[in-house]
């Protein structure tokens, strides 16, 4: 057995979700040790969906151009009954959103997977082992974490102490096993089969995703890339995955989008059985041990996010994580991980219940009341935007997000992330530390004071869309966290100011007029 000291943290896990945060955390200086049990990219396709906001995340990473190359913007979404009728349909403007990038994108998830590895290579303080299995997680004296793991190439038995471990380790999650936290049921299992395909023939389909609401026998139809598709079946009782691994067997399923093509032109990529459920961790932390991901939340797919939900507790967790580390923010700070994410997620995960129910409930009646309102909801005047939009909740409150009480709130939400006058993005402006957005120009006191405390300053010009975000908020200036959430907004700019925390990760101040 081989003892050894890690760098600050190890993450267990390299799916999207521990990649990200060992990324992040990389980016601020810390140091990563990555426990992965798979030796490369495990191949099969899995998520095929992120929204706008995370793909802020992802540029955050450095590789959106990577990133749209291997995407593509999704059109909108198709609503059918069981006889193929279409019930409504919903475009989604491909136009770029507030957040800089498409509402809606769908890609392959090795493809990411391959992109999120390859970008790790360039951090040297982020170690990546692969091929191994961790086998025990135990609490040592001062908050240190003692992990056991086998290398499965050679059996030996390795054990690392750490300050802080990261357990992004999936929905059979070991690290939550080990610390005693229990998935609370939100009452929803429904086994369904998921058919990836590729085909370079014509479909003839429209490119937008096809929901078929059917009590008995609900689907989904998306076109995933060029030439990669995927259809989702709700399983019938007796029938499993076994029952549809031709192109022949799934003809029966698959004829309302193929009927123009013949078996031959098909690729049968992956055919399998998921159990969609509605999960929760009980709790997330135990000392420096922490879950994300899979580990801490499982949703049904209806809205497409539960990928883009490990992604969100990466970006929350990795700012507060280092600037603990580096003594920056109080060991407080990490309290608030919990407290903001957790609420999110299960509003997520409730969202998910409810759209899912709506397309697959209620037998022949709920096929009658579906084809009278849904056809309906069109003339509903902002249901579009509603049934489209990629906006999520704010974060519930803490000692990072000091909501006030003032109509159209902006604390806990994101800010905007429209193209500043040097032609870059908002949130490459900023940096990665703590930073303002302001409307009123500081003081030569007070623009000394934030100059050094190394915050990022930026001064939206008048009609500008950030002096536009801040008036309809009735603010005059926001502080923005490193993960572009709004801490604080208020119409008094020193209010603003008095509420800066120390941390910042990038010292050099930027002003824009």
């Amino acid at each position: 057995m081989t003892t050894e000291d890690s760098p600050h943290v190890v993450v267990v896990g390299a799916g999207p979700t521990g990649a990200t945060v060992a990324t992040l955390l990389a980016q601020y200086g810390i140091g990563c040790l990555i426990l992965e049990r798979w030796g490369a990219v495990y191949p099969q396709p899995r998520a095929v969906h992120l929204d706008d906001e995370i793909c802020r995340i992802v540029a955050r990473l450095g590789i959106a151009d990577e990133f749209s190359a291997i995407s593509r913007p999704a059109q909108g979404l198709r609503l059918l009954d069981p006889s193929m009728r279409v019930l409504a349909e919903f475009r989604r403007d491909t136009a770029l959103s507030v957040n800089g990038f498409p509402q809606a994108n769908m890609f392959d998830q090795p493809d990411l997977e391959a992109l999120l590895r390859a970008n790790l290579k360039r951090y040297p303080g982020v170690e990546l082992r692969g091929d191994v299995e961790v086998v025990d997680v135990a609490e040592q004296p001062e908050g240190r974490v003692r992990v056991t793991y086998v290398d499965r190439t050679d059996d030996s038995t390795h054990v690392v102490d750490t300050d802080y471990l990261l357990g992004c380790d999936g929905a059979n999650s070991v690290v939550r096993n080990q610390i005693g936290s229990c998935m609370h049921d939100m009452k929803f299992d429904q086994r369904w089969l998921v058919v990836d395909a590729a085909t370079d023939a014509d479909l003839g389909q429209w490119d937008g995703v096809h929901q078929v609401c059917d009590p008995v026998r609900a689907g989904t139809y998306m076109r995933i890339g060029p030439s990669r598709y995927r259809w989702e079946f709700r399983l019938l009782p007796g029938e499993s995955a076994d029952d549809f691994r031709s192109i022949h067997a799934l003809r029966p399923l698959i004829a309302p989008w193929t009927s123009s093509i013949t078996d031959d032109d098909i690729e049968l990529i992956r055919v399998a059985e998921y159990t969609f459920r509605a999960r929760i961790a009980d709790r997330w932390r135990r000392g420096n041990i922490f879950l994300l991901g899979d580990a801490a939340h499982l949703t049904p797919p209806f809205v497409g996010q539960g990928l883009g939900a490990g992604l969100r507790d990466a970006m929350n967790l990795a700012w507060k994580l280092a600037g603990v580390i580096t003594g920056e923010l109080p060991p407080a700070t990490l309290d608030s991980y919990e407290q903001e994410r957790k609420p999110h997620a299960r509003h997520m995960i409730r969202l998910a219940l409810t759209v899912g129910w709506a397309m697959t409930a209620g037998g022949e009646c709920g096929n009658v009341a579906r084809r009278l309102l849904v056809t309906r909801l069109r003339f509903i005047p902002g249901m579009r935007g509603k049934i489209l939009g990629s906006r999520t909740p704010a974060l519930h409150r803490s000692a990072y997000v000091r909501s006030t009480r003032a109509p159209g709130r902006l604390a806990g939400t994101l800010c905007p992330n429209p193209v500043c006058g040097d032609g870059h993005r908002l949130d490459e402006v900023l940096g990665n530390g703590f930073s303002v957005i302001t409307v009123v120009t500081p003081t030569a006191a007070q623009r000394s004071a934030l100059d050094a405390r190394g915050v990022a300053v930026h001064i939206a010009s008048p009609g500008s869309e950030l002096a536009e975000w801040l008036r309809r908020g009735h603010a005059a200036a926001a502080i923005v966290r490193p993960d572009r959430t709004v801490m604080y907004a208020a119409r008094d700019a020193r209010k603003v100011y008095g509420l800066l925390p120390t941390f910042t990760a990038d010292r050099r101040v930027r002003s824009h007029a």
